[in-house]
């Protein structure tokens, strides 16, 4: 059994005996929307979806509805999942990459058209299944798609400026990641009857945390841990949290454009000697511990410690 597996085991004995058959109901009605893709396209959009992944994003719908049950939390949870899907293959073709999650991506074993249109069938079904759960939901989900949009642009923008400030990089990791997080608890208090953004503090923290130690995990690697190749993020140019900071104790650090993949390796292998790693997940330990202070007083102490755990098992994946 995986780290990821086990920790997603704990978290749902800990959240309840209704989580396990919510999230088997997420994972059937998510191959079930990928297979009515259209006979191009359902093979791809099937293959994305079985490829897994941590399932993070319908695990936070599902925990923050707290004991609701139903088929609103189930959409909520698919539509989340399939918008992260969506996101996956695109930047796959922006970047170019080879492999995710240690398989060929779309776009490596069909082309860019054809990844293209599967990212974008994948997006359009999340708000086709969220449509029953009315306006605020939808609005939910509509935000986030928009702050990915915008985190991509600046994304894009920012390929190869090795002069971005920290600052700089976590909001572009609001945008292009805890965005979704927060949209994930967000849609599950609405199910829950609650409209509020009690939760979007810890979701935007833990989201954070989780993309600062996916950039560490691209820098540390192996390949064979991560389902990409190490310095997969210096050679497309997204300069990220322990470049930055092996940057500043080293001034004389580069990744240029037009790097081979020995090279990344080797600039790799200079940022983990500054201890910028070890800075990067400090960081993420940081904001992970805050995330956990800024859950509200009065959540049950089930839903509470379920996502507690869910904060660690970020953490964990770089232990």
């Amino acid at each position: 059994m995986s780290e990821t597996t086990a920790a997603v085991s704990e978290i749902v004995h800990v959240a309840g005996p209704h989580v396990g058959p919510l999230l088997t109901q997420v994972e059937q009605r998510l191959l079930e929307i990928a297979g009515d893709s259209g006979p191009v396209l359902s093979d791809h959009a099937t293959g994305t979806m079985k490829a897994g992944g941590k399932r993070l994003r319908p695990l936070l719908v599902v925990l923050a509805a707290g004991g609701t049950d139903g088929a609103g939390v189930v959409r909520g949870a698919v539509a989340v999942e399939l918008v992260h899907a969506a996101t996956l293959v695109h930047d796959d073709v922006l970047d170019a990459a080879a492999l995710r999650r240690g398989r060929p991506t779309v776009v490596a074993s069909a082309g860019r058209d054809l990844a293209v249109a599967t990212g974008d069938v994948l997006f359009s079904k999340a708000f086709t299944e969220l449509l029953p759960s009315g306006v605020d939901a939808v609005r939910a989900l509509g935000e986030a798609g928009s702050a990915l949009a915008e985190g991509e642009l600046l994304q894009r923008a920012d390929a190869f400026d090795q002069t971005i400030s920290v600052e700089h990089y976590l909001r572009r990791c609001e945008l292009k990641t805890a965005c979704l997080f927060v949209a994930a608890c967000r849609l599950g208090s609405i199910e829950a009857g609650d409209h509020g953004e009690a939760l979007s503090p810890f979701a935007r923290d833990v989201g954070l945390a989780f993309q600062i130690l996916d950039d560490v995990l691209d820098v540390s690697g192996p390949a064979e841990r991560t389902g990409k190749h190490r310095g997969t993020d210096l050679l497309d140019g997204t300069v990220t949290l322990p470049f930055i900071l092996a940057r500043a104790r080293d001034p004389s650090l580069e990744a240029p454009a037009g790097m081979t993949p020995e090279e990344a390796e080797a600039v790799c292998d200079r940022i983990a000697a500054t201890g910028a790693l070890q800075e990067s997940r400090a960081r993420a330990l940081e904001l992970v511990a805050q995330g956990k202070a800024s859950l509200p007083d009065g959540l049950p102490a089930t839903q509470r410690r379920a996502l507690d755990l869910v904060a660690d098992s970020v953490v964990a994946r770089y232990a």
